[in-house]
């Protein structure tokens, strides 16, 4: 059986409150109230109301100790019947066959005309479906102080999944798909219960119509719930899967967004089928939402992450800009400065020319001189020359942009004089 954002025991769609108030209400339930009247001293039932006689089955005329021997509040009864003083039980354990529930119960003494005890009122509310829904509430409220402090999504997403399935009456095993960003597809996010293979199986899923329950809730964007895994068609392509990992009920609620885009998928599992209670629909739409926000708040930072890394690559990108621009110019520099001392040499050099048309040594060296042969003639556009080394002349031709060589034999000097 496949029920799609309905609740299997209603005959209409529950259309929640903007507060979850409805939730809280279908969490909590309707704790039982139970009246009774006992009379003498052996707490005879005299008059009781039905929830009393449906919760413990006793009937009136019979002394309790008889119906409900396992029940330990016999002395507080003798006590309130003797002293006339009335008392109050928490937590009271009540032992009916095989069931075992809890009750708050108020004893009050019953007088005659006279003002002598005569029996005593008692009046009890059931608190164990109560104090597991306020436990559940609290695993919630750790959850969200969990996101508050940016836990890993990992680790809260997990954490929720193993308290659910600690404090659910039923066995239980959870899970929680992520969808990737187109949501499309959704990847494993936490199943602490569920095995491995299973896991890795159903790890990117596409999301669509008849996709096991997971993908048609996503699909859907509303909730699936599949009472029956053997029998159910959106289960065809997974059933084997299914059986291997012993499941036969998933119940698959969407993760949405405060804008409606797709999160993910909160899934409830059990090893039999099953169909859902208000409670059971109530736990999941809270535990989604809850989910909702932590994964919202893992993408916020992850996106204040991934900018954050951006301005720093863009920051380390124009300091590197800034450095090239720095070292071109002080190249730059350097070089202006070799082809003005270059350029002196010259000068200085073509004076010497006039007596000494050939030095035997270079020319170009600067003031540590250059003992190296005069090999090489170099000219510059003002008509000044000097002689060289190879390895001077070859600094002067990288540095000085309008030197040239200007040896006669090649044409040099000749050729820019008469071009």
């Amino acid at each position: 059986m496949t029920t799609t954002g309905r609740n299997p025991t209603d005959s209409g769609v529950r259309v929640r409150d903007s507060t979850g108030a409805q939730d809280l209400r279908d969490l909590f339930g309707q704790a039982a109230a139970v009246f009774v009247e006992l009379r003498g001293p052996e707490h005879r039932v005299e008059a009781a109301n039905s929830a009393f006689f449906e919760s413990f089955g006793v009937r009136t005329g019979i002394p309790l100790a008889e119906l409900m021997p396992e029940w330990g509040a016999y002395g507080v009864l003798d006590e309130v019947y003797r002293t006339g003083v009335p008392a109050v039980g928490r937590d009271v354990a009540v032992q009916v066959g095989t069931a075992r529930s809890f009750f708050d119960f108020t004893y009050e003494p019953i007088r005659d005309s006279a003002g002598a005890v005569t029996g005593i009122r008692l009046i009890g509310v059931e608190t164990a479906q109560l104090k597991h829904a306020q436990r559940l509430m609290a695993e919630q409220r750790a959850l969200v102080e969990q996101i508050a402090r940016q836990a890993p999504l990992s680790e809260v997403l997990d954490g929720m999944a193993r308290a659910i399935e600690d404090l659910a009456p039923e066995q239980v095993l959870v899970s929680v798909l992520l969808a990737d960003a187109t949501g499309r597809h959704l990847h494993h996010g936490a199943a602490p219960s569920l095995p491995d293979f299973y896991n890795a199986a159903i790890d990117g899923i596409t999301t669509g119509e008849g996709v096991g329950s997971c993908g048609t809730a996503a699909h859907r964007r509303e909730p699936v719930i599949v009472t029956d895994i053997g029998t159910d068609p959106f289960w065809d392509d997974f059933r084997d899967l299914a059986e291997r990992a012993d499941l036969a009920a998933c119940w698959s609620t969407p993760i949405l967004a405060r804008d409606g885009a797709l999160l993910g998928t909160f899934a409830m599992y059990h090893r039999s089928p099953r169909v859902p209670q208000p409670g059971d629909l109530a736990l999941a739409r809270v535990f989604a939402d809850t989910a909702g926000l932590a994964i919202e708040r893992h993408h916020i930072e992850q996106a204040k992450a991934t900018a954050e890394a951006q301005a720093e690559a863009a920051r380390e990108e124009l300091a590197q800009a800034l450095r090239a621009e720095h070292r071109l110019r002080a190249e730059a520099e350097q070089r202006a400065e070799a082809a003005a001392e270059l350029s002196a040499r010259m000068r200085s050099a073509a004076a010497a020319l006039a007596a000494v048309p050939h030095p035997e040594h270079c020319e170009l060296g600067g003031s540590a001189g250059c003992a190296a042969p005069a090999e090489i003639k170099v000219a510059d556009s003002w008509g000044d020359a000097a002689w060289g080394c190879p390895d001077h002349v070859e600094h002067a031709l990288l540095n000085v942009g309008a030197v040239f060589i200007a040896n006669e034999d090649l044409g040099g000097l000749a050729a820019y004089v008469n071009r």
